[in-house]
């Protein structure tokens, strides 16, 4: 799934992005493979997309999060 497809406060681990179509300051700011990313809000009109990163909020636009293959995280019954 990509990133722009979570839901607000669904978490997912980033699996794959395109960096040499993405702005290098979204590797700087900690997305990259493995990272764990938390939507927190999408817009009213949909763009852009606040998110965590690892920790660290972050906004980018709904094009970048088009780009950013992610692979939900599902808990069990209670949450862990």
């Amino acid at each position: 799934m990509k990133l722009h497809e979570l839901k607000p406060g669904q978490k997912a681990v980033v699996r794959h992005l395109d960096v040499d179509r993405l702005p290098m300051k979204l590797v700087e700011m900690g997305c990259f493979p493995g990272s764990e990313v938390e939507l927190i809000l999408k817009a009213p009109l949909g763009d852009p997309y606040y998110l965590r990163i690892d920790g660290m909020p972050l906004c980018i636009r709904k094009d970048m999060a088009m780009q950013v293959d992610v692979e939900l995280l599902t808990y069990g019954i209670h949450g862990s």
